[in-house]
């Protein structure tokens, strides 16, 4: 398995892993377009669980989640999960400043005592989802806070707070 075989998706409001998710999606695309969302539900689950352990409590948190990435897919209307806590991505294939940003970012979340979900974006198709234009780039709750520099901590602090 590669990297590029997980996709991490908000299920409940936390970031997990799936294995395959973008082969599935492709896979039913133009069959399950236009079928009633109970089915395309219990079909992505059916096809999800084959490559990922899905709690069964968890089941109706995943397939709300699924659903949702499903209409992403075919370019529908969908309701993202609001974020309870800081959503923090690092932007960056994985270099010495990209690494370096994303350490500064583990210290000054502990030095502050604040969670946040922080997540290192490295794959390459992924990074230009997001439309910058350099690395490292930094985006704290959706906006992009900087582009091409590791900003200096106490700058970094203002952004939290």
């Amino acid at each position: 398995m590669s990297q590029g075989d997980v996709t991490r998706i908000k299920v409940n409001k936390q970031s997990i892993g799936i294995v395959g998710l973008k082969r599935v999606m492709q896979e039913m695309g133009e069959e399950y377009a236009d079928r009633p969302d109970a089915e395309v539900e219990t079909e992505l689950l059916k096809r999800i669980s084959e490559k990922n352990y899905i709690p069964a409590p968890a089941e109706i948190y995943y397939g709300k989640a699924l659903m949702r990435e499903f209409n992403k897919f075919l370019g529908r209307p969908y309701e993202e999960d609001a974020p309870e806590a800081l959503e923090i991505k690092v932007l960056g294939p994985g270099c010495d400043r990209c690494d370096e940003l994303e350490r500064v970012l583990m210290e000054v979340l502990a030095e502050m005592d604040l969670s946040a979900d922080l997540e290192h974006v490295r794959d390459i198709k992924e990074l230009g989802r997001y439309g910058v234009m350099g690395t490292p780039a930094l985006i704290i709750n959706g906006r992009v806070k900087c582009v091409g520099s590791v900003p200096p901590r106490d700058k970094i602090v203002e952004w939290l707070k």
